[in-house]
């Protein structure tokens, strides 16, 4: 069974049951690429974005259940899709990671509506668990 999945969870994955989708927007190859296996390794359905104006652009073509977007640097460039996010659909889940902790992105961000603030690097069970306490359980079924 993936990393992070308990028999629970494990009807994310059976046949018939969609997959939660995730727009993960980070500007970092390497960072894309290790935390796209995660999620799809646990039941995920995942698109990538390597560029925040292609990650803004993809919230109005697709649903997605969740967004996780980098904050770049301690300029906050992750802030265009947390504004844009919101401004779809409040409800619509957006959580921010960074490796530049700063309290004023922080504090702009909550502000904003982001729902998590996430420190890089972090454990793998720990970003599956941010995911779990976001999804509300009718974005798990069919």
């Amino acid at each position: 069974m993936p990393v992070g999945i308990d028999k629970q969870d494990a009807r994310l994955c059976a046949p018939g049951v969609r997959r939660p989708f995730i727009l993960w927007v980070d500007e970092s190859a390497g960072d894309c690429d290790c935390f796209g296996r995660l999620l799809r390794d646990n039941g995920y359905d995942v698109w990538i974005s390597l560029n925040y104006d292609d990650g803004a652009r993809c919230l109005g073509g697709r649903h997605f259940d969740c967004v996780v977007v980098d904050q770049g640097s301690p300029a906050f460039e992750g802030r265009l899709i947390l504004e844009r996010s919101v401004a779809l659909d409040r409800r619509l889940p957006v959580i921010v990671i960074t490796r530049f902790h700063d309290m004023n992105c922080y504090l702009e961000a909550m502000q904003l509506g982001a729902v998590d603030y996430l420190e890089k690097p972090q454990a793998a069970a720990e970003i599956i668990r941010v995911l779990r306490t976001h999804l509300p359980p009718s974005n798990l079924a069919a």
